[in-house]
């Protein structure tokens, strides 16, 4: 005679939650609420019950949403004390205000809003820790991919020396086709729009802002200190050129928009710190991170003792930024089932965040040059003068004449030099300082190479 078991769900209340948002990503939060409820529950250790999702237009019909769950009292539904409020509105306002709402009415917040928290982290931190509820994030960054609870959890007892990676998948589809295609930037563009894959305005992604508030937020993580979006230096990749591109293969590398952070320790260029910065790179062709191809991400740590770790996968669509935010729900239903305290935000490093002078890379700097004795010697004496040393130097010559062969004009020659490591405000000051030579008709570009 078998003795019944009782399901891990007995006896316990049910978990309300409540939807902030019902566009592509909550739709898909409703349906797989609904759908893998019975597997839900007994993850979490209680049922989850779905009891209203706020959307401003309560008539058109949303796929995978109950019609009698739809209110446009989001305000109201935000407050009502719901056990989880998941936000997935976007933006600042009115999200930071129906966030702050339902903490004070005691509720744990589960919410995918990159831009708030890159924006305002703290004070919705400080707002959890004063009620004594959960915030969550797991969707913020790098959609589907589980990185910031393995930064936050897993590695909390290493030391996180460098997060280097492909947080936005727009400037990687582009940057991708660009490389193995041969296309120009504005032709990539228009098919990442046509694709869905770029907005209309594409500005947030191909300026860098999106993988900025990205960097903030992982900087905050990896080395327990705020991190103010304003102190995150940003470069996007509207000045790539297929010139640029094609010079990189031909080099052994491949373009890529990074966002990296950094620990910097103290040395005679000042105190230690924090250093958060995204702009476009050359990756070694060889390096993990250059065979991330079209819309995904990766992201790569380096930690003391762990060692180099690699996160991959879809960095957006509904689907998958739906499955980071079940994660988090599952997580924060868990602590209510066991109870305790919620999560508190770890800043106890408080680092500074140093400009990004401070930062140590290498340059690949290409120059269009006149093509007589001495200029080689010129050129690196500049280089020599701020304390920077040449790993490689590779000069082709090209001499412009007239139809006939009549001169046009000096023999030009084109210069690539690559740098070894130094700080990025010694080597801004060498192109600086190549611009205004009188032997340098153009400084053609500038690229950082990371990941070497």
């Amino acid at each position: 005679m078998t003795t019944p078991t009782t399901p891990p769900d007995a006896g316990r209340r049910e978990l309300t939650v409540a939807l902030l948002g019902g566009g592509t990503v909550g739709s898909q939060v409703a349906r797989l609420l609904h759908e893998s409820a019975d597997d839900l529950a007994a993850r979490a250790g209680a049922p989850l019950r779905l009891v209203g999702v706020g959307v401003r237009d309560t008539v058109r019909p949303r796929e995978g949403i109950d019609q009698d769950l739809l209110t446009d009292d989001i305000e109201g539904l935000a407050a009502s004390g719901a056990d989880v409020v998941v936000e997935v509105l976007g933006g600042i306002e009115p999200a930071r205000s129906l966030i702050l709402a339902a903490m004070a009415a005691g509720s744990s917040i589960v919410t995918a809003n990159k831009a708030l928290l890159a924006e305002d982290g703290a004070t919705l931190h400080a707002a959890a820790e004063k009620h004594g509820v959960d915030l969550y994030y797991e969707a913020s960054v790098a959609g589907a991919i589980p990185l910031l609870r393995p930064l936050r959890d897993s590695l909390a007892g290493d030391k996180v020396r460098r997060v280097l990676g492909i947080v936005n998948g727009t400037t990687n589809f582009i940057l991708s086709a660009m490389d193995e295609n041969g296309a120009d930037y504005a032709d990539v563009l228009a098919e990442a729009q046509a694709l869905g894959y770029a907005e209309a305005d594409p500005t947030a992604d191909v300026e860098g802002y999106d993988a900025a508030q990205k960097a903030a937020i992982l900087a905050g993580l990896a080395f327990h200190t705020k991190i103010p979006l304003g102190s995150v230096y940003r470069e996007g990749i509207t000045g790539v050129t297929r010139a640029q591109v094609e010079a990189a293969i031909a080099a052994g590398y491949v373009i890529k928009l990074l966002a990296i952070c950094e620990r910097i320790e103290r040395s005679s260029e000042g105190e230690a710190g924090v250093s958060v910065r995204v702009y476009p790179a050359l990756v070694p062709a060889r390096h993990p991170l250059a065979a991330v191809h079209g819309a995904y991400n990766a992201v790569f740590v380096e930690a003391a003792a762990a060692g180099d770790l690699m996160f991959y996968g879809a960095g957006a669509g509904g689907v998958e930024t739906a499955s980071a935010v079940l994660g988090d729900l599952v997580s924060v239903a868990r602590r209510h089932v066991a109870g305790g305290p919620g999560l508190i935000e770890s800043t106890h490093a408080a680092l500074p965040v140093l400009p990004v002078g401070r930062a140590i890379t290498r340059y690949q700097v290409t120059l269009e040059v006149i093509d007589r004795p001495g200029v080689l010697a010129r050129v690196a004496r500049v280089i020599s003068r701020a304390g920077v040393s040449v790993e490689a130097m590779r000069q082709s010559a090209s001499e412009a004449r007239r139809p006939g062969g009549e001169e046009a004009g000096p023999a030009t020659a084109t210069l690539v030099i690559e740098t070894h490591t130094a700080a990025e405000s010694a080597l801004a000051s060498i192109v600086r300082a190549l611009t205004g030579d009188e032997v340098v008709l153009s400084v053609t570009s500038v690229l950082r190479v990371e990941g070497s």
